[in-house]
């Protein structure tokens, strides 16, 4: 069975360096890492896309567990991402079950690296193509690092981001513990306009080196995951993203991994004013197919309690709205 990274050990890591309360077990049969949730609405398990199970039949063990554990920690409800729709009809045929708005997505987009990289990046769309033939004469260069000193690009470019689109960010210790992991790594994208062969006025060749574009990528055993992104606005014009994009999956390819995943993308049905369609037809330029999971679920298992946080949480998001 393929178990994703968000299901390992490593990830349990984590979320234990992020001061979360776990829980790991591994069976024949399944496999699952659950995150307890404290909230003052009231406790559930987070199973960040779990449990992985083998086949159809390990459904009906794995929720046993899950109901055996949730009544030790008297939670209100099970939250689930099971990836394998084939495996998890069992699952998702619970009574008290429904659905709920995705953490993780439920649709992704999934680049093979087993070609040559002639043969990746004839797979790029003619557009992504150019730029990556641009991305060195426009003075761009990408550094990999894991000095969690320089987790702080991150943090200010997704700031920029998150104030220009009224949404929240990450604080810079949760990146900083994310880049301590083995399985981190942060791709920087430089730009130094003395080396832009583009410019033609001299007085904007200045020797000033800047970061536009930073990202966290993780790996498991056999994909890379694009994870923390983030850019600056101002130099839009320029091919930070397919630079880095680029850098990333081919050093993946180098290090032998099989799959480069860009985390995240419209549904295929999904309405023309969707606000992930222009960066799910950026992902599709290089290349790819399409993965869908399950989704996000909810196990109820106290009604009037869950009822209860739902109301809360649906108050506490209107309070911070009028603020």
């Amino acid at each position: 069975m393929k178990v994703p990274l968000l299901q390992t050990k490593e990830w349990e890591k984590l979320q234990k360096d992020l001061g979360e309360d776990t829980f790991f077990e591994k069976t024949k049969d399944y496999q699952y890492l659950a995150i307890l949730k404290k909230t003052k609405f009231g406790n559930y398990l987070y199973l960040p896309y779990g449990p992985v199970l083998v086949d159809k039949n390990s459904a009906k063990k794995a929720i046993a567990a899950l109901r055996s554990l949730a009544k030790d920690l008297n939670v209100t409800f099970i939250r689930i991402e099971p990836q394998a729709p084939e495996n998890a009809s069992y699952l998702l045929k619970q009574p008290n079950i429904r659905q709920s708005k995705e953490l993780n997505p439920a649709h992704t987009w999934v680049l093979g690296l087993d070609a040559e990289k002639s043969a990746l990046i004839s797979g790029f769309n003619q557009g992504t193509r150019t730029r990556y033939n641009q991305v060195e004469r426009k003075g761009l260069t990408i550094e990999v690092t894991k000095d969690a000193g320089k987790i702080k690009e991150l943090v200010r470019l997704q700031h920029q981001v998150a104030k220009d689109k009224g949404i929240n960010a990450f604080s810079e210790d949760y990146l900083k513990t994310e880049l301590e992991q083995p399985f981190a790594s942060l791709y920087l994208v430089h730009y130094n306009p003395k080396n832009d062969q583009s410019l033609k006025e001299e007085s904007e060749k200045i020797d000033d080196d800047r970061i536009i574009a930073a990202s966290l990528f993780f790996d498991d055993k056999d994909t890379r995951y694009y994870m923390q992104s983030a850019s600056d606005y101002e130099y839009r014009r320029l091919p930070a993203t397919v630079g880095l994009l680029t850098a990333a999956m081919f050093d993946a390819k180098e290090k032998g991994l099989k799959y480069f995943d860009f985390w995240g993308i419209a549904p295929e049905d999904a309405p023309k004013d969707h606000p992930w369609l222009g960066f799910t037809k950026f992902k599709q330029s290089f290349g790819g197919f399409p993965v869908t999971y399950c989704g996000t679920y909810d196990l109820i298992l106290n009604k009037h309690k869950y009822k209860l946080y739902n109301l809360a949480r649906k108050a506490n998001r209107l309070i911070r709205k009028i603020k």
